[in-house]
């Protein structure tokens, strides 16, 4: 598998060339050291992995057709890293292609040279992978929070960083609100970023959860998910299939009960048998609240 070659995007080669922090380190090197700043083939033995690294889940097979490509091809776009002392590096950014260099047997590895304090390599590495676009939806939530949380960075700062509109930034922290397995569901691909967009917008978590395992049992569309949303969203939607219900109501009846509802405001409830026989229940409180539902129904 070929990887492609990516340009720095905005954020990171902003950070990259302007970056004036300083840590403990910085004494070791002067400022004339050639190799700060530059691209230089290093030991990849001296190589420490970055414990900022907001990504925690690489996949195998990927991680070994990313290491056959580097076999063929080398490495196409050099890792980020900060010197320490001792002639010891620690990963900024590129843990990907770091591990998949080792699995290939490289001896070194191209990369780039910063010195960085531990809240600036933090944000690079999140940086940095975010515009790599290789993090999942909820992974990009959550470096969002991370760079909120952790390096103080608005959602205004963040765009800049990272390239992105603010709106969009926006969307992925909303993801956050979702119940965690919804946000497995997102993680794990069972459902797209649209599915669970729409139902952020759902009020009542029963309705949440019941509408996202009908998607499941289902496979609604984003557009049939929508208009589901849109129908039950301050409403109860029961599931379309419960164990031990002798009667099933379809998502066409629940439908038809929930437009009257809204018509006469009042809780309607509708009960359908399999050979399509059934009745509709509608609650009053007086004479004169059955003669408002009457006239709301136009009889």
């Amino acid at each position: 598998m070929k990887e492609k070659k990516r340009a720095l995007g905005k954020g990171l080669s902003a950070l990259l060339k302007n970056s004036n922090t300083k840590n403990k380190n910085d004494n070791q090197f002067s400022n004339n050291d050639t190799s700060l700043g530059s691209i230089k083939e290093i030991d990849i033995n001296k190589i420490e992995v970055n414990p900022f690294q907001p990504r925690s889940d690489f996949d195998d097979t990927a991680l070994q057709e990313l290491a056959t490509s580097i076999k063929k091809l080398g490495i196409i776009q050099p890792i980020t890293v900060r010197k320490l002392d001792n002639y010891k590096f620690q990963l900024i950014s590129g843990e990907r292609r770091y591990r998949a260099s080792e699995i290939a047997g490289l001896k070194t590895i191209p990369a780039y040279i910063r010195i960085a304090n531990d809240q600036l390599m933090l944000e690079m590495a999140i940086v940095e992978n975010i515009q790599r676009e290789q993090l999942n939806p909820v992974e990009i939530a959550l470096s969002f929070q991370r760079l909120i949380d952790e390096c103080k960075l608005t959602q205004e700062k963040m765009s800049e960083r990272v390239g992105k509109k603010r709106s969009t930034i926006t969307n992925y922290l909303r993801l956050l609100k979702l119940p965690d397995t919804i946000l497995a569901a997102v993680r794990d691909e069972s459902i797209s970023m649209g599915h669970a967009r729409a139902l952020i917008n759902i009020k009542n978590k029963d309705t949440q959860i019941n509408i996202f395992e009908d998607i499941l049992k289902n496979n609604f569309t984003v557009r049939e998910t929508e208009q589901i949303v849109k129908d039950f969203g301050d409403s109860t939607y029961t599931k379309t299939f419960r164990k031990k219900t002798k009667t099933l109501l379809s998502f066409e009846h629940q439908k038809l009960a929930n437009d009257i509802s809204n018509k006469i405001g009042k809780e309607v409830k509708l009960k359908v048998s399999k050979s399509g026989k059934g009745k509709i229940e509608i609650p009053f409180n007086s004479n004169e609240d059955l003669q408002l539902i009457l006239s709301q129904l136009d009889l």
